[in-house]
C-alpha cells in the first residue's frame, strides 16, 4: 500500500499507511519517559521485546534515544502490513535491521556499536509463541501498546478511524463471544508470557499502555502473574495511561 504521510514521534518522523495504527501522542509521551527511566549503556545493553509493534514506533524511538550499542530490540506483530511498515520505518529512522538479534559470538570481529531493531511476524496468542517466532529470551525490557478497545467503544469510533486502521490493532477482545471482556484479553496474554520462567529477566521491566479506566484492572492482572511491583503513569492529559511492572521491587522504588 502507498504511504499516506508521516507522523512525528519524538525525534522520529515515521511513515504511516493503512491499515496500520497511527502512533498517538500519549504513546510518544510514555516512550520518552521510559527512555529516561531505563538507562542502558553499551557495556550494559538490554534485550528489548515490543509486542504488537505496529509501526515500530516504540522500539525505534528507544533505539534512537539510547546510546549506540545499548539495545537489541525485537518487534512482533500479527499483521504483515505492520511488519513491512516497521521495517520501512527502521530504514527511514536509520536504525539497523539485523538478520537476527542474537549477541555476536566473541570470536567474531567487532563491529561499530549500533542499536538494532528486528521486526518479526508472530502471534502472541500462539501457545508456542516464543518457540515459533524464534525469540531468544530473557528480555530485560518488554513494551506493548496492545489492542485494548472494547467492542462497544469500537462500534462508536469515527468511521475515519475504522476505515483506516486494522480492527486487529484496536479490538481488545477479538474472539467472538468475548465482547464483555472489557478490552483486557491481550493483557491476560502478556501476563501469561511474563509469568513464564526465563521470559522476562529477574530485574526486567514491563511497560504496557492501557485504555482509559483500565489501569487498575491491568495492574491486578500483572500482580496475579507474579510481578512484585507496579506503578501507574499518567499521560499529559492526566489519564492513567501506562502500567509499569517488575519482578524486582527495587526497580520501581
Amino acid at each position: 500500500m502507498c504511504n499516506v504521510g508521516t507522523q512525528p514521534f519524538g525525534v522520529l518522523n515515521l511513515l504511516v499507511r493503512a491499515p496500520v495504527l497511527i502512533p498517538r501522542p500519549e504513546t510518544e509521551d510514555w516512550t520518552m519517559r521510559l527512555a529516561q527511566f531505563i538507562r542502558p549503556t553499551p557495556t550494559k545493553p538490554v534485550n528489548l521485546l515490543d509486542l504488537c509493534t505496529g509501526s515500530g514506533c516504540i522500539p525505534l524511538l528507544l533505539c534512537r534515544l539510547w546510546p549506540p550499542g545499548s539495545v537489541r530490540a525485537t518487534g512482533v506483530d500479527i499483521s504483515q502490513d505492520a511488519i513491512q511498515l516497521s521495517y520501512d520505518n527502521a530504514r527511514v529512522s536509520e536504525v539497523h535491521v539485523p538478520s537476527d538479534n542474537l549477541p555476536s559470538p566473541p570470536t567474531e570481529p567487532p563491529i561499530p556499536a549500533q542499536n538494532t531493531f528486528l521486526p518479526l511476524l508472530a502471534n502472541i496468542r500462539d501457545p508456542a509463541f516464543a518457540r515459533h517466532s524464534g525469540l531468544c529470551p530473557p528480555f530485560d525490557v518488554i513494551t506493548s501498546n496492545p489492542p485494548y478497545i472494547s467492542r462497544e467503544e469500537y462500534d462508536n469510533l469515527p468511521t475515519s478511524v475504522r476505515d483506516f486502521e486494522d480492527a486487529r490493532a484496536l479490538l481488545g477482545d477479538p474472539d467472538p463471544g468475548h465482547e464483555q471482556g472489557c478490552g483486557l484479553t491481550f493483557y491476560h496474554e502478556i501476563a501469561q508470557l511474563v509469568a513464564r520462567d526465563g521470559f522476562l529477566s529477574d530485574n526486567g521491566i514491563l511497560a504496557v499502555e492501557v485504555g482509559q479506566g483500565q489501569a487498575k484492572s491491568v495492574e491486578r492482572i500483572l500482580l496475579d502473574a507474579n510481578m512484585k511491583a507496579t506503578a501507574i503513569w499518567k499521560d499529559p492529559w492526566e489519564i492513567e495511561r501506562v502500567v509499569v511492572a517488575s519482578k524486582d521491587p527495587a526497580r520501581l522504588s
